[in-house]
């Protein structure tokens, strides 16, 4: 969750990124869209970063099921514009970041590392423990 410069994000970037993604979850529930690839989708809404100046947001999101994703992320950026209108109503800023839209694959590495762990070479190795390490020889003169 740290941005760009490596730096972890304020208070405020987080206070705003959850507002943010609640506001988001709210009006895709609603589901009043006109693209036809949005309606009716259901999207979930994983987390949304906010840039240090709050000028710039990037929601991370999935859609139920997982395919589509392609579709669904252009979909999404067509209604970036209504989207942030829509936010108007539902959050209070001075200034309301822009939306970039990008497909979340934090369920699919965990899907992929718990396939990895479960490899049967990989769970012998679990299963006969790591050897214990060699304690390090320290001059104590």
């Amino acid at each position: 969750m740290a941005s760009s410069r490596g730096k972890a994000p304020s208070q405020r970037q987080l206070r705003v990124g959850e507002e943010l993604r609640h506001a988001l979850a709210a009006i895709f529930e609603r589901g009043h869209f006109r693209d036809p690839v949005l309606t009716g989708a259901t999207i979930t809404v994983t987390e949304v970063r906010v840039a240090p100046d709050l000028r710039k947001a990037t929601v991370f999101v999935t859609p139920l099921g997982g395919e589509g994703m392609d579709d669904l992320i252009e979909a999404l950026e067509r209604a970036a514009p209504y989207l942030r209108t829509q936010l108007t109503h539902h959050v209070r800023l001075r200034y309301l970041p822009s939306l970039a839209f990008r497909p979340d694959v934090t369920f699919e590495e965990v899907s992929r590392i718990e396939a990895l762990l479960h490899r049967p070479e990989v769970a012998q190795d679990l299963a006969d423990g790591v050897p214990p390490a060699k304690p390090r020889e320290t001059d104590d003169a």
